[in-house]
């Protein structure tokens, strides 16, 4: 079955054919880290995870690299905030960046790699790049010279002047032309640094990513991927210092990104006060309820997250979860079958079209809800299931689903659950009181409306 992906370099969804089938290559822009992710960070990890579990159905031996920029002016100033050294910044935030998006569903790439581990093979990149010209020293810095590379600018589609308007590009006396991008910049402490011919200093952020995917991948790669926001500077730098280091090869072939993260229809900022932290949301919401609603958008359109949306998807998943646990109550043990299933692999093979993927997701639990023939619950539960694995969901036994519910269930939520519950009831809306109610219920909270409201008591407890 043919995967098409929407290429952001010729602004068309194409056939994907990579240059060795026995060799897929994807490299992904990964986390800096010197905070928590937040949800927008965790778009695209889940976004390009889903896509390598796609490729490596289809292509056994794909490589895909995804990595840890561990090394950056955010992490440092992290750190003297903190009043801490600067590795401990980048290894907290690094292992809990790992523990949130395992939380999330996501699996580890194929390979992790850090900055500070290519230190000098960053130093040969940049070499190669002064050595034809096509980079500059300046006051203990090396930059790079865009007016070396004719193409610059033909990923994001803009002209020069555009780009530099729409986008923070630092204005120095050093630089020939204000878009010139840093390689190379002087550290003192106590900032890190390395020894390079230019000086005790560390690297700019646009090299590390040339220089790993080369590294791991090769000069030429399948797929590079990340966020919308990625695309200039970073994605435009990389293409440039990338193509000239290679005498004019091509860096990568397939560009994908995703869209952006908004919060009720309000761009996510610390300003406003709206940022969605993962490690926080995580302490109330289960995971795949998290992953669920980071796959009902398509990839390429914005995101809205709202409260009403992720109950949508915890409603979705406890109502999966049940007519699961209600099959296996029919017809006995219920398992995967070996493959997904041609309508959710066609979805998922146009341009990870998760819309329609999780539609028939939902069209196999109404079919399974109303079978009545165990031969053929099993046939589709095990359609449910195979289809669900390949999304990385419905991964939880049912009934572990439920009783952890119980658990995960704190006093602040359920109390939302019940307010909502009663607003239904007062706009005559039975139908989702009812199916409040349910909710609750399959969590283990019992509810006892009376004459002076609504009492909660979990289930055993008075």
């Amino acid at each position: 079955m043919t995967i098409r992906l929407y290429n952001t370099l010729t602004r068309q969804k194409v056939e994907f054919t990579p240059l060795d089938p026995a060799r897929v290559t994807m490299y992904a822009c990964g986390p800096t880290v010197y905070d928590y992710a937040h949800i927008g960070n965790a778009r695209p990890a889940v976004i390009f995870d889903l896509l390598f579990r796609i490729l490596d159905r289809v292509y056994p031996g794909a490589v895909y690299a995804r990595n840890i920029t561990d090394v950056d002016d955010k992490i440092n100033a992290s750190a003297a905030e903190q009043g801490v050294p600067i590795e401990a910044i980048s290894r907290r935030y690094c292992n809990a960046y790992h523990e949130d998006m395992a939380a999330l569903g996501v699996g580890l790439p194929s390979v992790e790699p850090r900055a500070t581990q290519h230190i000098e093979d960053i130093v040969r990149m940049i070499q190669r790049l002064v050595d034809t010209g096509h980079a500059y020293e300046a006051e203990g810095h090396v930059l790079f010279d865009i007016s070396t590379y004719e193409q610059y600018g033909a990923l994001s589609g803009r002209d020069l002047e555009d780009m530099i308007a729409g986008a923070r590009v630092e204005v120095a006396p050093y630089k020939k032309n204000p878009a010139d991008f840093v390689l190379w910049k002087p550290s003192v402490a106590p900032q890190p640094g390395w020894n390079s011919p230019w000086g005790w200093g560390r690297p700019g952020w646009h090299i590390e990513c040339s220089v790993m995917a080369e590294k791991h991948l090769g000069e030429t790669i399948d797929i590079h991927a990340g966020g919308q926001d990625l695309v200039f500077p970073h994605h435009e730098n990389e293409v440039a210092q990338s193509v000239c280091a290679h005498d004019g090869r091509p860096f990568a072939r397939y560009w994908l990104h995703n869209g952006f993260v908004t919060v009720n229809r309000r761009k996510m900022s610390k300003s406003l006060g709206n940022t969605l932290v993962v490690h926080e949301l995580l302490e109330t919401v289960r995971g795949e309820v998290l992953r669920l609603q980071l796959l009902g958008a398509h990839y390429r359109q914005p995101l809205d997250w709202s409260e009403d949306a992720l109950e949508q998807s915890r409603r979705t998943l406890d109502r999966m979860y049940s007519v699961l646990r209600d099959s296996a109550d029919q017809a006995g043990p219920l398992t995967a079958a070996e493959s997904p299933g041609a309508t959710l692999l066609e979805a998922l093979h146009d341009d990870i079209n998760t819309p329609e993927a999780l539609a028939e997701l939902s069209r196999l639990t109404r079919s399974l809800a109303s079978a009545r023939d165990p031969e053929e619950t099993r046939t589709l539960a095990g359609e449910l299931l195979a289809d669900g694995a390949l999304l990385g969901l419905l991964q939880a036994d049912p009934e572990e689903w439920f009783q952890s519910g119980k658990a995960d269930l704190n006093d602040a939520e359920i109390d939302r659950l019940i307010k909502a519950r009663i607003a239904a009831r007062a706009a005559r809306d039975f139908a989702r009181a009812d199916e409040l109610r349910e909710q609750l219920s399959g969590m283990g909270i019992i509810l006892e409306d009376g004459a002076d409201g609504t009492r909660w008591r979990r289930g055993g407890q008075r």
